[in-house]
């Protein structure tokens, strides 16, 4: 069913006609209301000087004796245009406005006497229901509250003596319940002539619905909402037209002073002009997005929708649908993350702005109602509350999906190429749910990888408050997870003595768990009580020379329980191989708790990809070379997680790797609490640069170290602080350079050769050095005349050496056999690259690199291919399909990263 003809195209009985025609023969028609609405003229009133936008008279007081004005508590020349404004375009004889809705409510009520009985609905605004809680408790005033959307519900509490008002809302706030007002007026009059009829209006305004053209007595709206539409002041309205109650409501609104100040008045008149236009543009976008949420299979409550109950009589009352919608998700939690990952919806308890919003009722602008009356009232408290602004639709509703999709309210259906609602368990069906979370996503593999890092400048100073500059390294770690079929979960480290075990999933200690559900964030301390369980079950025969894969399967093993969902419990094998060294002070923890996390978090449901690109987009999609592909909600996410395993790893990270790992790039860091405000920032504009890591192969002891400066800093203060200000203006002017699009590549680095030379020779006064970094220093300089600096803890581990553009690569073989003649392992690769990688789950995007089988067709897995190979004894039980395991496992560590690379596109941060 269609609405009426719109206003723009049809007159109205309410419409004033225009001035009288100098001819009789041709009669002029009145005006519409987008007409009305801009045209701000009082016959009785004009300016003397013929001003084009009503003055504001800005005064307390009048001069005179018995002049119309005295005192703007009783009266305003700025006001009486806006309430003269608002009669005209609200079919009223007498418009009154104060200082906001609740003013406005609370100046009808006071038309009541104890005694007298109310009847209202039982979907209010929480602010309503508060108010009539007040009279009810202190007045002796009887509420009844009943459903409005059917008129016969009021019969029973009808009185001819008692009930003195009926208070209604159409469409109500916030399920949108719509009362039929013309029958419900006819009803009530017949039975209880001296009834009022009070409609709030406000999520119609007098443009799509006019209460007191159905038999309404007095209509209010907050004016704070769509009549003024910015949200820049507050207001009230009550029209009416009966002179007995408009006599009543000026009395009390002089007597208690709470008409609309002269500024506000002129502030609504404004706002007013282009209310026709904003609520056109809001009410279109307000269908779009009830279209798109109803679609995805939401419960949407909309009058604009075919199945909304009750459209059939909101059709034949008002004009058009509104621009305010609510939907249910099926869950609080599932909402509040719906609610907090929205950019343009701003979180507001309001509505009617030009600016979007959104909001949860329940906790927010109906918190008041207590929680037994809400779901006695069928007011559900996962329920969302949307009210649409003017913005660009397609803005709105991109804004919207992502924050569905990052909340995991919908999730991508390879095979439909479309997004659809996840299912999210509530208490009564987790059990049979949690069979449909394994919707594909446990019989795929999941291929991730992240960089490694280097600390550039700053090392050991940054413990002391200096700023270090780290960037990533194209040096990576790779997970994959392959699914498993007898309940087992097993890991698989090669880099940690080939170390492989596995748990049964029931055997782990799931009574010592404390689970954070989806959409909350991991408390800033560990829960030491599942750690503890974990170490004396299933991790207590690990130890001695495995000490460092049992650290490894800890974390692991945390993020996993901990990031469980009820009872799904997927079963699947983690294998971590990386390219960079373990232990040498380039961020192989980081890279790996990357992985473990978002492995998990993918399997968990927890993340999801973007969608694939549509044949016929709207948007042209960019590849940027795969940068930038995994949206940053979703690194953020992996991030937070990464450093939980980080913590379990080290017990007090600084965060600087792991987010090295996942977002990639360069950023500086600053450690809080030694005078310097702390934080990370990104160095925007890093360039990319060539180096040499070079692996020393002597173990670090880095807490021996950081304490070995501390007790110098405390011996010879002096010293260690001129020493730590020295490398804090290296690093900040090795920060300037590196972001700064003006210097060229080759003073870019000259510079950076001179800084690194600078930093490592305040590092050795430091005494943080080590024989074996030194020597790599020397071959380095000797061989090509490169500078060379340590990295990370210092004390053995990495060197990092500047490689220039023009260096001859038969003088970088020459460097790097020296090296290696010295017992050394050197690595060319770049700094500044891509952070966390996760392999393309879409089949356009897989290919089958070097492998001979061609791929079987299956649209819906989610990484590359099966990879059919003979699968090591012991390495695979339980595994459902061939994969890329075996070859994963087997390949050599040169061979990886290709291997990878030519598995298909790789979708990065």
């Amino acid at each position: 069913m269609a609405f009426p003809e719109p206003l723009e195209t049809k007159g109205r009985l309410h419409d004033l006609p225009t001035p009288g025609s100098e001819s009789p023969f041709r009669e002029r028609r009145p005006y519409r209301f987008s007409t009305l609405c801009a045209t701000v003229e009082n016959p009785h009133m004009k300016d003397q000087y013929g001003s084009s936008s009503v003055p504001i008279y800005q005064t307390a007081t009048f001069k005179g004796v018995g002049n119309e004005y005295d005192y703007t508590r009783s009266g305003n020349p700025t006001r009486t245009h806006l309430q003269h404004h608002i009669a005209k375009i609200s079919s009223a004889a007498h418009a009154f406005t104060v200082s906001s809705g609740m003013a406005a409510l609370d100046v009808i009520l006071r038309l009541l006497k104890p005694g007298d009985e109310i009847i209202a609905g039982d979907d209010l605004y929480g602010g309503t229901n508060r108010l009539l809680t007040y009279i009810r408790t202190h007045l002796a005033v009887t509420v009844h509250h009943v459903d409005t959307t059917d008129p016969s519900s009021l019969d029973k509490y009808i009185s001819p003596t008692k009930t003195a008002m009926v208070l209604l809302e159409s469409p109500t706030n916030p399920l949108l319940k719509i009362a039929d007002l013309a029958t419900i007026s006819q009803n009530v009059k017949e039975r209880a002539p001296n009834a009022i009829i009070v409609v709030d209006n406000t999520m119609m305004t007098s443009y799509l619905q006019r209460p007191l053209e159905h038999g309404a007595d007095i209509v209010y709206d907050s004016a704070t909402k769509y009549l003024s539409g910015h949200h820049d002041l507050m207001a009230g309205v009550v029209t009416c037209n009966r002179d007995d109650i408009a006599q009543k409501l000026a009395f009390t609104i002089n007597s208690i002073g709470n008409a609309l100040t002269p500024i506000d008045s002129f502030l609504l008149l404004r706002g007013i002009k282009t209310l026709a236009l904003r609520m056109d543009r809001q009410q279109s976008t307000t269908q779009l997005v009830a279209e798109y949420l109803w679609n995805l299979g939401f419960k949407v409550n909309y009058p604009g929708l075919p199945n909304h109950p009750g459209r059939d009589v909101h059709v034949r009352i008002a004009d058009g649908s509104g621009a305010v919608l609510s939907f249910e998700t099926g869950n609080k939690e599932l909402s509040e993350r719906i609610v907090a990952a929205t950019r343009l919806w701003g979180i507001s308890v309001s509505f009617g702005c030009v600016n979007s919003l959104i909001s949860m009722p329940c906790v927010m602008s109906h918190a008041s109602i207590d929680a037994a009356t809400r779901a006695a009232r069928g007011l559900p408290e996962d329920l969302i509350r949307l009210c649409v602004g003017i913005e660009d639709s397609n803005d709105l509703l991109d804004d919207l999906e992502h924050a569905l999709l990052e909340a995991g309210a919908i999730e991508l259906n390879a095979a439909q190429n479309r997004f659809v609602r996840a299912p999210h368990p509530d208490a009564l069906t987790q059990a049979v749910q949690d069979l449909d979370l394994d919707d594909g996503r446990n019989k795929q593999e999941w291929f991730v990888s992240a960089p490694g890092k280097v600390i550039l400048f700053g090392e050991h100073a940054v413990v002391h408050g200096v700023t270090a500059i780290a960037a990533s390294v194209d040096l990576r770690c790779y997970g994959l997870t392959t699914p498993r079929t007898d309940g087992k979960l097993s890991v698989h480290f090669t880099d940690i003595g080939d170390f492989y075990h596995e748990w049964n999933v029931d055997d782990l200690p799931w009574d010592a768990l404390t689970p954070i559900p989806p959409g909350e964030v991991h408390p800033d301390e560990l829960d030491q009580r599942l750690i503890e369980a974990l170490s004396l079950t299933v991790l207590a025969r690990l130890g001695g020379e495995k000490e460092q894969a049992k650290n490894a399967s800890l974390a692991f093993l945390y993020l996993y329980m901990t990031l469980s969902r009820g009872s799904y419990r997927p079963t699947f094998n983690f294998t971590a191989r990386a390219t960079l060294p373990v232990g040498a002070g380039l961020g192989s923890s980081a890279s790996f708790s990357a992985c473990a996390a978002s492995a998990i978090l993918l399997l968990q449901r927890r993340i999801n990809l973007p969608p694939k690109p549509s044949s016929t987009p709207s948007h042209l999609h960019v590849s940027h070379n795969g940068r930038r592909a995994i949206p940053p909600a979703v690194a953020e996410e992996v991030n937070r997680w990464a450093f939980v395993a980080e913590k379990i790893l080290h017990g007090n990270p600084s965060g600087v790797d792991n987010c090295v790992a996942v977002f990639g790039g360069a950023l500086s860091y600053t450690r809080s609490g030694f005078g310097r405000k702390g934080g990370m920032d990104a160095i925007h504009g890093f360039k990319s640069l060539k180096f040499l890591l070079t692996n020393s192969k002597v173990p670090r002891d880095t807490k021996k170290l950081v304490a070995g400066v501390a007790q110098m800093k405390e011996n010879e203060p002096g010293l260690v602080n001129s020493i730590l200000k020295a490398i804090q203006s290296i690093t900040d002017e090795a920060r300037r350079a590196l972001a700064d699009p003006e210097m060229s590549r080759d003073a870019l680095l000259t510079a950076l050769q001179d800084l690194i030379k600078e930093n490592h020779d305040y590092l050795v006064m430091l005494e943080v050095s080590h024989p074996s970094l030194e020597i790599i220093r020397m071959k380095t300089y000797e061989s090509g005349g490169l500078r060379t600096k340590l990295t990370g803890a210092g004390g053995g581990g990495c060197t990092v050496t500047l490689i220039p553009d023009d260096f001859k690569e038969e003088s970088l073989d020459s460097v790097m056999d020296e090296l290696i003649r010295e017992g050394f392992h050197p690595y060319l690769t770049s700094v500044g690259g891509s952070g966390l990688g996760i392999l393309s789950p879409y089949p356009e995007h897989r290919a089958r690199g070097s492998d001979p089988h061609p791929p079987r067709q299956n649209v819906g897995q989610a990484t590359p291919p099966d990879t059919p190979s003979e699968i090591p004894e012991g390495r695979a039980k339980g595994t459902a399909f061939d994969s890329l395991r075996p070859t994963f496992e087997m390949a050599s560590t040169e061979d990886i990263s290709a291997w990878a690379t030519s598995l298909g596109r790789w979708l990065y941060v």
